[in-house]
């Protein structure tokens, strides 16, 4: 009885990593062959699909720590679509729910998934945040109090992984990565790199993943050292 749970729960596991696997595929794959439709029809499934990764691969039982990552895969699900927007207005509000999304991540990381002090290694995040802002400056006019502050709170959730395991640290550098390479497209007139979409969301999409991943993997392992803990 217990094992048929079990396949049954692994193969929960497998499809919902599986779904989420195939979408950003075709998400992909989209962006590379200039298929716009199909690239505007997958991408608000991206993040709903990682949500449920989390919540089946958890099995509902990470705590306060899984449901944070929820809520800032669901503020990343908004500024997805925010940003798709045209105007001004779309784009101040799919900022903002990025926002929300990194505040998120960084009380996770700082409170729910920390295993270790921060190490020094986290103060690059300071001189790549100096480095964001004097290089974007030149050309955000109003922008500028905003999108500082955006890259401050993408900097310290950055910086905050650092303190939790591999995966969710490697997550965080790529998310940085690819916002970093959003804002030089957007911001700066002269900047363009070859497949520079699909480069943004490859880097965005894995480094999602990889958060999540690492956030699922942490709360399984104190979920299973908590009987022992109890006896103790």
């Amino acid at each position: 009885m217990i094992d048929g749970r079990a396949r049954v729960s692994t193969s929960r596991h497998r499809w919902a990593v599986v779904l989420f696997l195939i979408l950003s595929a075709a998400h992909l794959v989209a962006l590379a062959a200039g298929l716009p439709e199909l690239a505007g029809w997958t991408k608000p499934l991206l993040m709903p699909a990682l949500m449920l990764v989390a919540l089946v691969v958890s099995a509902r039982r990470g705590g306060a720590g899984i449901v944070l990552i929820v809520a800032a895969l669901a503020f990343s699900w908004l500024g997805d679509v925010l940003l798709s927007s045209p105007g001004d207005v779309g784009f101040l509000l799919g900022l903002a729910a990025f926002f929300l999304a990194h505040l998120v991540y960084l009380v996770a990381f700082a409170s729910s998934f920390r295993r270790r002090p921060v190490p020094l290694a986290a103060y690059l995040y300071v001189l790549w945040w100096i480095a964001f802002v004097l290089l974007l400056q030149p050309s955000l006019g109003t922008l500028l109090v905003p999108v500082a502050a955006y890259g401050l709170v993408l900097g310290a959730s950055g910086a905050a992984a650092l303190a939790t395991n591999r995966l969710t640290a490697i997550g965080a550098l790529l998310f940085v990565c690819s916002d970093s390479l959003l804002a030089c497209r957007i911001f700066l007139p002269d900047f363009e790199l070859v497949q520079q979409d699909l480069i943004i969301m490859a880097l965005y999409l894995a480094g999602q993943g990889l958060i999540a991943w690492g956030a699922v993997r942490a709360a399984r392992s104190m979920n299973e050292k908590s009987p022992e803990q109890s006896r103790d």
